[in-house]
């Protein structure tokens, strides 16, 4: 099965220069954690959570940052053609939980999320494996070395 046939489409993003109320609006209003950053052009350059706001923003006082202050630059994606065991192996590989969806221009097409991966029955043991590496700690107290 490709990504194309799991991913949500018609995905919202936000502009670098956007005020964080922007991502956290379109969060509440789509009821996610994470929007996508793009370009004018349509091109993904970055992804902002919900944490990002909250840790690198509202915990500093900066209630009007903008999402260019809080998003994440290196952004993994990946092709509609991709197929859904590669998708759950790039997510558990960069520790993610949702994966922009872009075409062969970088323009952002869709977002296919853990969730996605784990509606289709053929893949639930791979989402469950690709969370199960994404939630393993990195660094701090309870990291695996």
């Amino acid at each position: 099965m490709k990504v194309q046939d799991l991913m949500t489409r018609d995905v919202k993003c936000v502009k670098a220069n956007d005020a964080i109320q922007a991502a956290a609006q379109i969060m509440a209003q789509v009821n996610c954690g994470s929007v996508p950053v793009c370009d004018e052009n349509s091109k993904v350059i970055g992804m902002v959570t919900d944490r990002d706001i909250v840790v690198q923003a509202v915990a500093k006082g900066s209630t009007n940052a903008t999402i260019r202050d809080c998003m994440t630059g290196q952004v993994v994606t990946c092709r509609p053609e991709t197929d859904a065991h590669e998708a759950a192996d790039l997510m558990a590989q960069h520790q993610i939980r949702r994966l922009p969806v872009v075409d062969a221009s970088g323009k952002l097409c869709g977002i296919c999320s853990i969730g996605d991966l784990a509606t289709v029955d053929i893949h639930i043991n791979e989402a469950g494996d690709a969370l199960s590496k994404i939630s393993v700690p990195t660094s701090g107290p309870n990291a695996i070395h």
